[in-house]
């Protein structure tokens, strides 16, 4: 740990990694780390498409990821462009990002199920020189290219590939700070924002991921979080790719198919979000003995059922945080022993530090803050937006500090607790109340199977009073006095629930984030 002195003397803890350093990190650009994974891997294979069985070496991916790149550069794409991807996971998909990065463009990302609202203002923000479509966006995707030059099928080109077709390009040396991706924020909390990640950000960011392990060249993966989310982008098919291990991609989740392609291919790594844990916590019917390892992120879990999928899968289950920001990851439980309840430590090279959301200053351990992080992974900044950028990144002379947003605790160990997102605070009578807390007490009674809380305006003096979204699980006669009651036995008074809706899911991103917009709504 490491502690400075601020100003008017009072004590910073500035908390980093206990497992030292991995710099200098390689002093490649993405493009070249990949290269460097299909040289060392070759003939292993690296891709499964999931739906059809058809199986990829290291070899096939790479040559693939210079047709694409070939192709990119004969329609006049050029380095610095940016290009864009609106399609569901597929090998194919992988195929178009590395031949992006081959061709030294900046990929950035939509949903496949991205409205024509979303499509249109992504488009003029980010401004993409050419676009892989696939899937449901396609129609709304072609409406607003409105021309067929450089807007490619991902299936034709995919077919072009397999059959031998196009040209081979070398992958362009890209300098590190060079923007290599534009990833949008989820737009939970606000407007979209592209958040410009470099080829350093996101080289470090791997290596920082795999440090801890398990995943190697042994590991097996089922890919169903969504490629076009920096989780399944970075944290899935990178860190694969580098690690060696062998993909299976699914275009999204379904859960009996996942359920079969663990059992067939005999997963050992499944990278997962709160709604899958609930699904495996609640006898989700599958062979998981291949399993070794469970890791979700995107939202708290609670500690119920935290030891159903452990029991299940006979495997341990990790916890890890990060947002886009951070290319994205910044703790992980796999950094050193397991404290439940908390994300972990932080990730080799990264520091961090707890922030009072009104004074600005630096808090004492145990206290709740703002968490600051600092390290390589630090995006570069936000796409048009210096405002933003201003606002989130903070520098002084202990170097730049990304304000992630998330309201925590950290003990001495560095280990740290996520109460709550700084936008999403509920203020009751001039308390701060933070969701999180709430629906953490909620998921622990043993009739609730998911829940969330978000503030309603009321009048007079009271402000917001927070509002319990409760599925229940089946079976169960659960009412509304019993949900307040049990909030009430556990947390302080000005934190109680004050309103119950029974409903039948909640709504969440791709990602497994609480989407509580549609909840006030």
């Amino acid at each position: 740990m490491l502690c400075r002195m601020g100003t008017g003397g009072w004590r910073m803890p500035i908390v980093g990694s206990p497992h030292g350093s991995l710099e200098p990190y390689p002093n490649l650009s993405l493009a070249e780390l990949m290269v460097g994974s299909i040289d060392r891997w070759g003939d292993r294979v690296a891709l499964v498409d999931g739906v059809s069985g058809a199986e990829y070496d290291f070899r096939a991916l790479g040559r693939a990821m210079q047709v694409v790149g070939g192709l990119l550069r004969d329609d006049g794409v050029e380095p610095g462009d940016r290009v864009a991807i609106v399609a569901p996971n597929s090998t194919e998909w992988i195929a178009a990002f590395l031949g992006i990065q081959a061709a030294g463009a900046a990929v950035t990302t939509l949903s496949p199920l991205s409205r024509r609202r979303e499509v249109e203002q992504q488009f003029a923000d980010s401004k993409p020189s050419a676009v892989f479509v696939g899937g449901e966006a396609t129609t709304v995707v072609r409406t607003l290219w409105g021309s067929d030059e450089r807007i490619y099928d991902m299936s034709s080109v995919w077919q072009m590939v397999v059959q031998g077709g196009g040209r081979s390009t070398s992958v362009r040396t890209a300098p590190g700070g060079e923007v290599a991706v534009v990833a949008y924020s989820s737009g939970t909390t606000g407007m979209p924002k592209g958040v410009m990640l470099t080829n350093r950000n996101l080289v470090a960011n791997v290596h920082q991921l795999l440090a801890p392990g398990p995943l190697d060249d042994s590991s097996v993966m089922v890919d169903f979080l969504p490629f076009s989310h920096i989780y399944g982008m970075v944290g899935l098919m990178a860190c694969g790719l580098v690690a060696g291990a062998r993909q299976v991609v699914m275009p999204g989740f379904d859960p009996l198919l996942f359920a079969r392609l663990v059992e067939e291919h005999q997963a050992t790594n499944l990278f997962v979000v709160p709604p899958v844990m609930l699904d495996l916590a609640q006898g989700l019917e599958g062979d998981w003995s291949s399993v070794t390892h469970v890791m979700t992120a995107a939202a708290p879990v609670s500690a119920h059922v935290v030891s159903a999928v452990e029991e299940a899968c006979g495997a341990r289950v990790y916890e890890g945080n990060g947002l886009t920001e951070a290319s994205p990851a910044t703790n992980s439980t796999m950094c050193g022993p397991v404290r439940f309840g908390t994300v972990g430590q932080p990730l080799p090279d990264t520091l961090e530090m707890v922030v009072d959301v009104e004074s600005g200053r630096a808090v004492a351990f145990g206290e709740v803050g703002e968490l600051w992080v600092q390290g390589p992974q630090v995006m570069a900044g936000y796409l048009n937006s210096p405002e933003a950028t201003a606002s989130a990144i903070v520098e002084d002379e202990s170097g730049r500090w990304l304000r992630t947003g998330d309201i925590v605790t950290m003990d001495r160990d560095g280990y740290v607790t996520i109460r709550d997102r700084a936008k999403e605070m509920i203020k009751f009578r001039g308390y701060q109340v933070a969701p999180a807390e709430l629906e953490s007490v909620l998921l622990e009674h043993p009739g609730v199977a998911d829940a969330a809380v978000v503030p309603v305006r009321v009048d007079g003096g009271d402000g917001e009073i927070p509002k319990a979204f409760v599925v229940v699980v089946p079976g169960t006669d659960l009412g509304p006095e019993e949900v307040v009651r049990y909030v009430s036995e556990r947390v302080a008074p000005y934190k109680k629930v004050r309103e119950v809706e029974f409903i039948e899911a909640i709504p969440r991103s791709p990602t497994g984030k609480i989407l509580r917009r549609d909840l006030r709504e």
